[in-house]
């Protein structure tokens, strides 16, 4: 059997609630020793104790609600998070693209970014100077803001370069969080038909989208993950299938308790009267 390609075990990372912060000098004038404004609280753990495998030219879809932790878990596929327990290993080059800034720096101008990022995910001065010009047709970006600083992108902008320049990258596994949310129909079509082309190139993905359509598209299997567990494991109708069973259920429990709260008595015989 060939090896996973990437490999969790015992997953987990906690976060610090009301983490402690460095006091400014305004509020140590104002309030000396008398006052720390974020005192330390409990941990918090988004993910713990997730295992998985994930083989070569799988496209594995990441499922639950917001603050479920898929981001997270990306960032950890991807080594931006450092695991408090347990272990991930990713066996081959990756290509993320994990948030709206598209790991930007917004003080440089678009074509300074690509030329930067690009040569951080290992493509030569002359491979950027070669697709340039297929980069910016692919982001459509208009003419005169590729060499305007990005923070006057808008996120759309910032996302499109960003999908633009990362699937320019041979690279065999692909972290794509919440990209297909972002620009028109033109550019939806685009982002299918270069995924295709990348999975009909045996190579893996995995991917955060809240569209299930999307999910549906292109993944074979989805993750789903509830309250920082990792609940099922399954092909992608199923796990789409337990996402919405859970969220209908969560409804259902909320439009039931006000209901019963208007039917309990408020006086002792009963009925609404006092006794």
């Amino acid at each position: 059997m060939a090896e996973p390609v990437i490999e969790a075990r015992g997953l987990g990372i906690k976060f610090a609630m009301n983490r402690r912060r460095k006091r400014s000098l305004r509020e140590m004038f104002i309030h000396g020793n008398k006052r720390d404004p974020n005192p330390t609280g409990s941990d918090f753990w988004p993910l713990r104790d997730i295992s998985f495998e994930i083989g070569q030219g799988e496209c594995v879809g990441i499922v639950g609600k917001n603050g479920t932790g898929k981001s997270t878990l990306l960032k950890m596929i991807a080594g931006v998070l450092i695991p408090d327990e347990g272990s991930v290993e990713v066996r081959g080059k990756v290509a993320p693209l994990l948030e709206l800034r598209a790991g930007f720096n917004d003080q440089l101008t678009g074509r300074e970014n690509v030329q930067l990022v690009g040569s951080l995910h290992g493509m030569s001065p002359k491979m950027i100077e070669e697709k340039f010009d297929e980069i910016v047709e692919f982001a459509n970006i208009r003419e005169g803001y590729i060499d305007m600083p990005v923070r006057h992108y808008s996120s759309g902008m910032k996302v499109r370069l960003g999908f633009a320049l990362i699937s320019q990258l041979q690279h065999p596994i692909m972290l794509v969080d919440e990209v297909l949310a972002v620009g028109d129909k033109a550019f939806k079509k685009k982002c299918y038909d270069a995924i295709k082309r990348m999975l009909a190139d045996n190579r893996t993905m995995v991917l955060v989208s809240h569209s299930e359509s999307d999910l549906k598209r292109f993944c074979n299997r989805g993750l789903y993950v509830r309250d920082g567990a990792l609940v099922l494991d399954s092909d992608i109708q199923s796990a789409l299938d337990a996402y919405n069973a859970d969220v209908k259920a969560e409804q259902e429990a909320k439009t039931a308790k006000p209901a019963e709260e208007k039917k309990k008595p408020t006086g002792e015989d009963g009925n609404g009267k006092a006794a």
